[in-house]
């Protein structure tokens, strides 16, 4: 069973989530915040699978929500996946920096929706295409100037060869058909990558890819 938390202050929109949500088999929603916070305390109580949590909200945003929730030991299993109905770069790059495992517009199909859940479940980073294009194109017009990440130098080939894959969108059965390998071996290159550059999830590995210039983005 996938537990979600749900933090929206807005309590119509809540409501429409849970109620799309608990419809599912496989799903339910254990507890509503109205505010940053309160997701933030929420978290540490039910210790969620997944939390969707609304950039904009009162007392503390989602991208701090997001930051708080990432930088407890005790909620490395909470999953933050952020909603809003907006596509702005900023938001973007300040919620996969500050430990967003997914990224989702609110105008998404409620199928996607579901699938976006599970997806971000599983552990996998979760953008929506609209989001993955914005991604791309601030590192292709505007590359960021950053420290490449200690673990860098530490990547065997294949690690580098996995992590660009995943940077690319590809899945790890794409990436274990690409690289000619096992799933399983695709996934143990992906997690020794993730930990030797102290990533906390897929997509904190994408947006480290890029920055430390391991891919570069076509123009």
């Amino acid at each position: 069973m996938i537990r979600v938390l749900l933090a929206d202050d807005q309590p119509l929109i809540r409501s429409g989530f849970r109620a799309l949500l608990d419809n599912e088999d496989d799903i339910t929603v254990v507890a509503e915040a109205a505010d940053g916070g309160e997701a933030v305390a929420l978290a540490r109580q039910h210790l969620p699978d997944i939390a969707l949590i609304d950039v904009r909200m009162p007392v503390a945003d989602g991208i701090e929500a997001t930051r708080r929730i990432a930088a407890e030991p005790a909620l490395a299993g909470v999953h933050v996946v952020i909603l809003t109905n907006y596509g702005l770069d900023e938001y973007v790059f300040d919620a996969l920096r500050a430990g967003a495992a997914g990224f989702l517009v609110k105008d998404i199909q409620p199928a996607d929706f579901l699938h976006a859940v599970r997806v971000a479940a599983r552990g996998d980073a979760l953008l929506a295409p609209s989001i993955t294009r914005k991604l791309i194109d601030r590192y292709v017009t505007q590359p960021l100037a950053t420290d490449a990440p200690a673990g860098l130098a530490h990547l065997t080939h294949r690690e580098r060869e996995a992590v660009t894959l995943v940077a690319q969108g590809l899945a790890n059965d794409q990436i274990a058909a690409r690289m000619v390998i096992s799933p399983l071996t695709a996934k143990t290159h992906i997690n020794r990558a993730m930990t030797k550059l102290h990533a906390r999830d897929r997509a904190q590995l994408v947006v480290l890819a890029y920055e430390s210039g391991l891919v570069v983005p076509r123009t």
